[in-house]
């Protein structure tokens, strides 16, 4: 008798291949049997494909990879729907023919019925990542297969079909279901982001490290506070399922109210904040919130008259789905010197297409000034294309930067898509967070660079392109250069001029930015159209993390509170806004109005005295030493701490990162 060799499948789940060969007997198919060798025709495969778009459109770059993760092992990727017909495949050229031999091709059901005990079948019955090796398939004649197979599930836990890699016996690794079931969550994470892209949606994990990685937990509300859906890794750390999650409200599964929770996420989008989860443990969470994009008639984005309004106010008017006003050199220039001279910089480029490197950090405008580059350029009645590579996941950046072919992909209907450099072709390119962008595909950008020219993924015929190309980025290039995470051929290319935007709290203009924010407020609308003095006492006092954006959010939030009146007041501004200002005057964490309100007397005044008379000069060290008294005082607590200051623990973190005491 030979020995059958055991398969991590049977080794941790010893029941699924019995089970598995008991149904397929069940069903009266034989061992002998031989495959069925007619696939659906080409007409009903598409049709099929077309079903099972949003599938078929998220897998493939992702397929792409995993093939590349696997190539020349005598093996190819697989995807199925949900009821196990094969829609796509990628494979080894010396393993198609084999492939073929037991109809493993684009068409033919591979589902326990028609096949038997198999990865995909038995995966899809069993509803779990599944390996089926060699002997362990019910007909003899895919015997010579090693296939490792993983379901995939929508946004709502509903199977919609499954991810397969099927290859030669001899060519077994155990590592392969691993690779198989991550591109399989890839795939359920992305089609998780495209279905919620207007929702509320918040990554967390318990290691601040997992966040913005395949292991983050995704967890998708309404606008209203509804929670919607979860991905696999939130429903593991929640512990508790989908259904069970739908009928908790928010703050029992975060332990915050979801008026807090969105008051922080619009506040300063991207930054860290801390939640509790239902059993207790702490997790490291970022929200963001994406309303939808509107794209603005074509006479209102070129040669318009409603040339105005600064970054500011461009960040305003697209928050709130409004057509997106023109920014032009001089109409970004509002009076602060630091952005002036950037401005009389970029403007000595003014019809020479030098690469532009835009440094500053997020929310300081650096698209806008890309775009009033482009405005002020020649090539301003050609388009503007703008992509983050920091939004997009690594595997989708390829095909959204590069675009691929016509009919490039088996099945696929006739046609493509040209990609971001191909649409922006004879005007302008805006990369943002370039830092992001992974080193393969700065290896192809390096290339359109240099040539000029841009190949789609499944093509072979170069398309010319003329573009100018500007880039931006919140990172430290020349520091990923040395770590080997940027390229640095690449970085000599976009760096024909560099500038640095400054932050908003170095700015000298806040009055003249609100005055422009106010100004976009809906005419049909009773939102006041200026400050109060004392708003604009605050508002130098601030910090602004969240640089315009931030800007732009708090007094769009403050406009709706304050309603009616003449002008915003300080009452009227969100309180974790006021949380984060501080007293320019004695170096106090400014918190009056919130203290007012609660009621709770400020008994801080002498000793905050002192600190301001031995504190250095600079605001942030004056708050850094008090902080860091306050937690020498209380050994280390930072929830004392922050209670004692009138704090965010938040702030108090924030502060411990900055110095490096975080652990």
């Amino acid at each position: 008798m030979t020995h059958r060799p055991a398969s991590p499948a049977s080794i941790g789940r010893p029941d699924v291949i019995a089970q598995a060969h008991a149904r397929s007997v069940e069903i009266g198919l034989r061992a002998s049997e031989t495959p069925d060798f007619h696939p659906l025709r080409q007409p009903v495969l598409r049709e099929l494909v077309e079903r099972n778009q949003s599938l078929y459109t998220h897998a493939l770059p992702v397929m792409e990879t995993l093939h590349a993760q696997i190539v020349d092992t005598q093996s190819m990727v697989l995807l199925t729907d949900s009821h196990g017909v094969i829609l796509h495949s990628l494979g080894d050229s010396d393993f198609v023919e084999k492939a073929n031999r037991v109809a493993l091709c684009p068409g033919v059901s591979w589902a326990e019925a028609d096949r038997g005990t198999n990865a995909i079948g038995t995966a899809l019955v069993d509803g779990q990542p599944t390996v089926v090796h060699g002997g362990e398939h019910f007909l003899h004649a895919n015997r010579i297969l090693t296939c490792s197979c993983a379901p995939i599930a929508d946004p709502f836990g509903r199977t919609i079909g499954a991810l397969d890699v099927s290859g030669d016996t001899r060519g077994f690794h155990k590592h392969t279901l691993a690779l198989v079931r991550m591109s399989a969550q890839m795939i359920e994470n992305h089609l998780f982001s495209n279905q919620f892209a207007d929702a509320i949606r918040v990554h967390f994990h318990a290691r601040a490290e997992f966040i913005g990685t395949l292991f983050e937990g995704l967890a998708a509300f309404a606008p209203d506070g509804r929670f919607l859906s979860a991905n696999r890794s939130a429903l593991f750390q929640f512990g508790q399922p989908l259904g069970e999650l739908q009928r908790q409200p928010i703050d029992a599964l975060f332990g915050i109210a979801f008026a807090k929770l969105l008051q922080q996420i619009t506040r300063a989008p991207g930054e860290s904040i801390e939640l509790t989860l239902p059993s207790g443990v702490r997790v490291v969470a970022r929200g963001e919130y994406a309303a939808p994009r509107y794209v603005a008639p074509a006479e209102n984005r070129v040669g318009s008259s409603r040339e105005f309004g600064t970054a500011a106010a461009q960040f305003t008017a697209q928050q709130r789905g409004e057509p997106v006003p023109l920014a032009t050199l001089e109409t970004l220039d509002t009076g602060d010197a630091h952005m002036a001279a950037v401005l009389r910089r970029v403007a000595k480029l003014r019809g020479r297409d030098i690469p532009l490197l835009v440094l500053g950090k997020t929310g300081t405008g650096k698209e806008w000034l890309a775009r009033a580059i482009h405005h002020d350029s020649p090539r301003r009645g050609a388009p503007f294309v703008a992509l983050n590579c920091a939004s997009l996941p690594d595997t989708l950046i390829e095909a959204e930067l590069f675009g691929y072919e016509d009919g490039a992909f088996t099945g696929a209907k006739k046609r493509g898509s040209v990609g971001k450099i191909v649409q922006a072709d004879g005007g302008t390119l805006f990369l943002d967070e370039i830092g992001d962008m992974p080193l393969a595909q700065q290896v192809r950008l390096m290339r359109v660079l240099q040539e000029r020219t841009v190949v789609p993924l499944g093509g072979t015929r170069a398309i010319p392109v003329d573009l100018r190309v500007i880039c931006a980025t919140h990172r430290n290039l020349r520091e990923m250069i040395e770590a080997g995470t940027f390229r640095e051929d690449l970085y000599y290319r976009i760096n024909g001029l560099v500038v640095t935007l400054p932050a908003l709290r170095e700015r000298s203009d806040l009055a003249a930015l609100v005055t422009r924010i106010l100004a976009l407020q809906p005419d049909g609308e009773r939102l006041p159209r200026r400050v109060s003095a004392a708003v604009l006492e605050r508002f130098a006092q601030c910090r602004w993390p969240g640089n315009l954006r931030q800007m732009a959010n708090v007094l769009r939030t403050a406009s709706i509170m304050a309603e009616g009146a003449e002008q915003i007041e300080v009452d009227d501004l969100p309180d974790d806004f006021l949380q984060d200002c501080v007293d320019v005057a004695n170096g106090e964490v400014a918190r009056p109005a919130v203290a007012e309100r609660s009621g709770v007397a400020d008994a801080r005044g002498a000793g905050v005295a002192r600190v301001a008379t031995q504190s250095p000069a600079r605001m942030e060290d004056w708050q850094a030493t008090l902080i860091a008294q306050t937690l020498a005082r209380v050994g280390g607590n930072v929830s004392a701490a922050a209670r004692e200051l009138g704090l965010a623990r938040n702030t108090v973190y924030r502060y411990l990162r900055r110095t490096g005491a975080a652990h």
